[in-house]
């Protein structure tokens, strides 16, 4: 076999090896992306601004939107309630087109008559959910949702938290999240497909 043929041969080799660790590569990610999908999530029960025992199975058959947030909150969380008002009325399918969950981190505080204060300022339909500590904690650790108290120079806290909105389609299925920082039009497109 000459040089040339020798060099060709194994650039063909290192084509075929290349290929092959691109579709291993693919199909590690695709296996990594479904066990993700199945991780998200859960069953609970927490209490409603209503004062009423909730059960997430009552979101059975209905696309809605996961946000994690609590009243105190300066800034992320009126701005993604907001902006998840706004967005659903773009959708232009009603307030039944999806439902607008709030889980608060913040169970010291939001009280079920604070968190029905608050939704009322949004003029939109939004279930507020709270719970005790230990019912908080366990659905944040089964969403993925880091939370964390931050003590204030004035005694008072803080609470540092995920800022995405988890996304489920009717028939319970993670479908992904809206980032705090996305622009409206991917945002609403990724409602569309929750609820078409």
């Amino acid at each position: 076999m000459s040089l040339r043929s020798f060099r060709i041969l194994l650039w063909i080799l290192v084509g075929l090896a290349a290929a092959g660790a691109a579709i291993l590569y693919v199909q590690r990610s695709s296996v990594s992306s479904d066990e993700t999908e199945m991780s998200i999530g859960g069953p609970f029960v927490l209490t409603d601004q209503t004062g009423s025992t909730f059960d997430s199975r009552s979101l059975d058959g209905k696309p809605h939107v996961l946000f994690f947030g609590f009243t105190h909150c300066p800034d992320v969380c009126p701005n993604t309630l907001a902006r998840l008002a706004k967005l659903r009325k773009q959708l232009g399918k009603g307030d039944d087109s999806f439902e607008i969950v709030l889980v608060s981190v913040d169970p010291e505080r939001d009280t079920p008559a604070e968190l029905a204060d608050y939704t009322r300022l949004f003029n939109t339909p939004v279930i507020a959910l709270t719970g005790t500590p230990q019912q908080i904690a366990d659905v944040t650790r089964s969403f993925g949702i880091y939370a964390r108290k931050v003590p204030n120079p004035d005694g008072g806290y803080s609470i540092d938290h995920s800022a995405q909105v988890l996304l489920f389609d009717g028939d319970g299925a993670f479908r992904g999240t809206i980032a705090f920082d996305e622009t409206d039009e991917p945002a609403l497109q990724k409602l569309r497909n929750i609820t078409s």
